[in-house]
């Protein structure tokens, strides 16, 4: 078996393995799998992960412009606002010290005191990405405390929302699924890249995989892009042909 290239642990060489396009809007998705396709174990993916992985989580999350995440997720996973990292005075040169995140929510049914929206920093405001559908209520009081982009009137309009970040100047998305918003971005066409981790593990049950929606009409063909390795895990970057 040949030898695969280490990931890279410099924060200048991870910049330079994962750098987005010059141009253009470009949505890249981060996951994490095990060997038999589980996006989990007991419900989250920190089971699954490894110090290498991490690295790579915050790396992506500390090149991208903003970080696009479903609402369940962001309730499963505990998520608050997005910090500061190691090797983030690198990847961020010349923009905010932190990206936002955008919170996918069709409903709005979110706790407006959560830390994600009160302790968000200065230039990252958290946005909300939802649907004409939303009830008034919760809009207005949801535009209290974040940006709230409508796109689409009973379901998330991926393309435009897209196009409404991009609007904003945030063009080199990072989406961290969950695997129902991921299959949505396949089926709409707008995902460009998946960087894919694969735990050396095994958990069987019934957890979903990465993608968790209706089947696409036909396989969507990906390129691979780079491949590393460390401690086992396989560190996967798949582009758009």
């Amino acid at each position: 078996m040949h030898a695969l290239p280490a990931l890279p642990t410099d924060p200048t060489e991870l910049q330079e393995a994962y750098a987005y396009p010059a141009e253009g809007v470009w949505l890249r998705a981060n996951m994490i799998a095990s060997l038999d396709g589980a996006a989990w174990y007991a419900d989250r993916t920190e089971a699954l992960g490894s110090p290498g992985d991490r690295r790579l989580f915050l790396a992506l999350r500390g090149l991208a412009d903003v970080v696009i995440v479903g609402a369940e997720t962001v309730r499963v996973e505990g998520y608050g606002p997005v910090k500061a990292s190691q090797g983030w005075d690198v990847y961020r040169a010349g923009r905010t010290p932190v990206p936002p995140l955008a919170v996918i929510s069709r409903r709005l049914d979110l706790d407006l005191d959560a830390p994600f929206f009160t302790q968000a920093r200065e230039g990252a405001r958290t946005i909300l990405l939802t649907t004409e559908t939303a009830p008034p209520d919760r809009r207005a009081a949801a535009e209290r405390v974040a940006d709230v982009i409508v796109a689409g009137r009973d379901g998330l309009d991926f393309p435009r929302a897209v196009e409404e970040l991009a609007a904003r100047g945030l063009r080199r998305l990072l989406c961290e699924g969950g695997p129902t918003i991921l299959a949505r971005a396949a089926a709409e066409h707008v995902l460009d890249e998946l960087c894919l981790t694969l735990s050396p593990t095994l958990v069987a049950g019934d957890p979903a995989r990465i993608l968790n929606g209706p089947q696409l009409p036909e396989p969507s063909r990906l390129r691979l892009a780079s491949l590393y390795e460390e401690d086992d895990f396989l560190f996967l970057r798949y582009a758009k042909r």
